[in-house]
Parts: C-alpha cells; structure tokens; sequence
C-alpha cells in the first residue's frame, strides 16, 4: 500500500528537461485515461500549457513558470547583461499573461526577475547559473511547504473522518503530497482512513479526472459526486470536513478557488461542518484588499456547451458565462492552512502576522 500511495504522492508532474532548455510536464487534460508527458521548449508551448490547463493548480503554474522563464533564458545567444536583462522582462510578461487569477504564476516569475535585477552586475553565464539555482530552490520549497501544510491540515480531521473537496489540490496540482488533499495522503501514510467525497467539479471536471484519480491510485476511499449532490452529502451527516486549495488568497482571508466553491463554503456554514483552506503563503496576496480585487479568469464558453459531450448540449447561439473561479468571503472560512500554520479570523492579522 505505501509503495502504491508514494507513486501517487512522488509524481514527477513537472521538471526542467534534461537538456535544462526545456521543461517536461503531464498533461493532465489527458488524465485519467492517458498518461502523457509533454515537453515544452517555445514561449508559446509554455504559454498554452498553462492557459490550456495542461499544467494547472496554481504552485504547479509557479514551478512551472520558473522553470520556463529559465529554459528560454538558456537558448538565447545574448552576451549583453542589460539585452539579457529586457528579453527576460519580455519574455516574464509573456508568460504571465496566461491566466490572471492564480498568485503563484506572477509570484513565481517575479522571483525569477528579482534575481536578474538584483546582480546587474554579473555576466550572463553568472546570471545563468542564479536563475538556475532559483527555480529549483522555488520547486524544493513548495515540497517542503506542501509536506508542512499536510501536517498541520491532518491536526483539523481524524481517523474514519468523511473530508468533501472540490476540484484539485493534491501531487498534480503542486508538488508531492499536495494542499487540500495532502492531509489525507499523509494520514493515510499514518495507517489512518478518511471516506472522501470529491465533487467533479464543472465544467472542465477535475475533482472527476484528477482528484478522484488520485485518491483512488493511492488507495483512499473516494466517492465521486455531482457539484449538485453536495448539499444531500452534508445533510446526511457524511462529512465532517471541508478541505479546499486556492489560487489566491487576499489580504482579508478571501480566498479565490475553482468556481463552486464559494457555493459548497455557503452549504458547510448552514451545515455547522468547518470549511478549510489549504494553500501555501505564496499564493497569499497582501497587496490584494479583498476579494473584490481579485482578477476572476473567464474562459471559453464552448467549455460548457460541448466540451466532454460527443456532440453539443447547446445551440451554438446559447449564451455562456463561463468564470473559472469565485471568491469564497473570509466569513464563511473556518481557518488558512499554510506551511507556517493555522490562520484564523481576523484573517487581516493572523495573515498578516506570517510574514513578520
């Protein structure tokens, strides 16, 4: 069982290429029927594996992000610090375009750029070699973040508890053990069992494809449920908590997620079932107020009108409002899981309070 739950929890779901002018993903579009590992080499490959969630979870897009910005400074033919230093600029807000809500992907990149400005003064094959060291130091730390997050997330539940998730936050979406569902891999490790219900999460069905996936090849009792069958899940008294990630959370505790979520927060609050937030401090914003400031991604309408569907569920002249996430309000959110602890309410000061 551990060597079964480790190839879940160890997944190499992004890497720098061997080449180290590359980076290899999964392709979790393709999941869970095709494992395919794609190498990415163009800024628009990076760029489209990002905006096409065939990389997703947003410090999954922050590794992945460091990684590129890397790859592609190693192919250019630059010898000029201040020319280096202007295509890596060009090439970060490239990037960075992709998709605005999730934190972790300008967090990521800035990073990145911070090193470039802070040694102007060094050669291009210094400053290569820096940036180098700079994305792996980002993807070492969110495994040692994630693996902190799941120590103190397993503190909130105990042995034969029922956890409801929404989307995915667990290896695929970060790195080893994951945010939201790295609690249960850990506890799981620990001998402990949770009956897990993972919504399927509309319209692009990740808790389905991804999260289901995940606990069922690391076997963990999982239950797959319609986004819309939540609430009979909690009135049956089958869950005793909520565990969810985020893509940003700001300066007031309000947390951006997969959309759906805000709705299954509003569910557990008329249920008396605590609602969690599991996320790394980086992708906290402090320079966002509240969740009113948080960009919200709106994507493809055919997303609902036919995509997964053999022909359309739709007439092509069917109106979509397709946003990729809401904002759940601090009220209703039980506490912030981070590496560096529990956050509670106030969120303005106990979040505050972590990066002191």
């Amino acid at each position: 069982m551990l060597d079964q739950l480790q190839q879940v929890t160890h997944i190499d779901n992004v890497r720098l290429g061997d080449d180290g002018k590359s980076v290899v993903i999964i392709d979790q579009t393709q999941l869970p029927n095709r494992t395919v590992y794609l190498t990415l080499r163009t800024p628009e490959e990076m760029y489209d594996a990002i905006k096409l969630l065939q990389v997703r979870g947003a410090p999954a897009i922050g590794i992945c992000a460091g990684y590129s910005i890397y790859a592609l400074a190693c192919q250019w033919d630059l010898t000029n610090t201040a020319a280096f230093a202007a295509r890596f600029h060009e090439q970060k807000e490239y990037l960075n375009s992709s998709r605005p809500t999730a934190v972790n992907l300008s967090w990521a990149l800035e990073r990145m750029e911070g090193v470039v400005k802070a040694n102007a003064d060094r050669t291009v094959p210094e400053l290569l070699e820096l940036l180098g060291k700079e994305c792996l130091a980002i993807h070492e730390e969110d495994i040692a973040m994630c693996r902190a997050i799941s120590e103190y997330g397993l503190t909130l539940i105990k042995d034969g508890d029922g956890v409801l998730t929404h989307c995915n936050a667990g290896p695929l979406a970060t790195s080893r053990y994951g945010t939201a569902l790295g609690p249960l891999f850990l506890g799981r490790e620990r001998g402990m069992a949770f009956k897990v219900f993972s919504d399927e999460t509309r319209p692009l069905l990740q808790g389905a494809r991804l999260t289901s996936y995940e606990l069922q090849k690391a076997g963990i009792d999982v239950t797959l449920i319609c986004d819309n069958m939540a609430s009979i899940v909690m009135k049956s008294g089958w869950v005793q908590a909520c565990f969810v990630g985020c893509d940003r959370v700001a300066a007031n505790g309000d947390a951006a997620n997969k959309i759906g979520t805000s709705g299954l927060a509003i569910l557990a609050k008329h249920y008396g079932i605590p609602f969690y937030v599991l996320g790394p401090t980086s992708t906290i914003d402090l320079n966002c107020p509240d969740g009113d400031h948080i960009p919200i991604e709106l994507r493809d309408p055919d997303e609902i009108r036919e995509k997964w569907y053999a022909e359309p569920m739709a007439l092509p002249e069917v109106k979509c409002y397709n946003p990729a996430f809401d904002v759940t309000d601090h009220s209703l959110i039980t506490g912030i899981v981070t590496e560096k602890g529990i956050c509670r309410a106030p969120y303005t000061e106990s979040l505050a309070a972590l990066f002191k």
